[in-house]
């Protein structure tokens, strides 16, 4: 439903912009008490909940991040949604260029979306767009 894919793209986007401000107030808001991100790579994967991803945050320098919501769920308080990203960060003094494919599930608690999984899973280069 267009409207859907509407109301998760303006979650996703005030995401990236607390991100982009490293605003961590802004950011606890949005991620639920029992947030997970759990990203894939061709080296392993790594599940970290809210607390380790914000520390993370701490040592990353997010130069871009494009955002498009592919598609959404509705299922009256829980939105599932795919979602491609490109983003460029540097972590740890690395430079990392990738698209991913995310899986994010948001919850309504309280009259407010939160985002309760991220699922991560880079697009190998060469692959096109949908």
């Amino acid at each position: 439903m267009v409207d859907d894919e509407k109301l998760v793209a303006d979650l996703e986007a005030e995401w990236r912009d607390a991100l982009f401000a490293k605003d961590e107030a802004r950011l606890r808001a949005i991620l639920h008490p029992r947030f997970q991100l759990v990203g894939v790579r061709a080296s392993g994967f790594v599940a970290v909940d809210a607390d380790g991803w914000l520390t993370a945050l701490k040592d990353m320098d997010v130069a871009n991040l494009d955002v498009k919501v592919s598609e959404c769920v509705d299922l009256g308080d829980t939105l599932v949604a795919t979602v491609e990203a490109c983003w460029t960060v540097r972590y740890l003094g690395q430079l990392i260029e990738e698209r991913v494919l995310l899986t994010d599930v948001w919850v309504k608690v309280e009259g407010r979306w939160q985002v309760v999984r991220r699922h991560s899973s880079a697009i190998p280069v060469g692959v096109g767009k949908r």
